[in-house]
């Protein structure tokens, strides 16, 4: 597979995805942080965004659902209930505690950086050492403790 053919498609789908996290206000932290203030000011904006994704998957799992394999790779790698393990569900519940005292997550955070890249700086520079964190963390094997027999 050539780069180019390789690398388009998450570089078109990754610019969509920005432009529209942008015009639907979700790289402001005040929208989201307004979305989780339930009993405030509430903004559900983001449940309208939230749902257009849902129906765009929707389609996109139907369509997925006909077709033999992918346009752009040799075949489609989905989740199964084996990737639910303690690493992910720390790691979602990290997410989402980051997410709501931030307001930002990796998706609008680096849209951001194209429009206002001072004031989203610090939470990129964070995001990018929890990631090297987290790659260093998992780079070590499990300790098991030994069961006594």
């Amino acid at each position: 597979m050539s780069l180019v053919r390789k690398l388009l498609p998450p570089l078109v789908s990754g610019t969509l995805f920005g432009a529209g996290l942008t015009l639907s206000g979700m790289t402001n932290p005040a929208r989201v942080r307004g979305f989780l203030d339930v009993f405030g000011a509430w903004d559900p904006t983001l449940a309208f965004v939230m749902g257009s994704a849902v129906l765009v998957m929707a389609v996109a799992w139907r369509i997925r659902s006909r077709m033999g394999t992918p346009i752009f790779a040799e075949r489609f790698s989905l989740p199964d209930r084996k990737d639910l393990d303690g690493r992910l569900i720390t790691g979602s519940i990290l997410f989402g505690v980051g997410w709501g005292l931030a307001g930002l997550c990796p998706g609008p955070a680096v849209a951001s950086l194209a429009l206002s890249p001072l004031s989203v700086l610090p939470f990129v520079v964070a995001m990018l050492a929890g990631m090297g964190i987290q790659r260093f963390i998992a780079a070590k094997p499990l300790r098991r403790q030994a069961v006594p027999e």
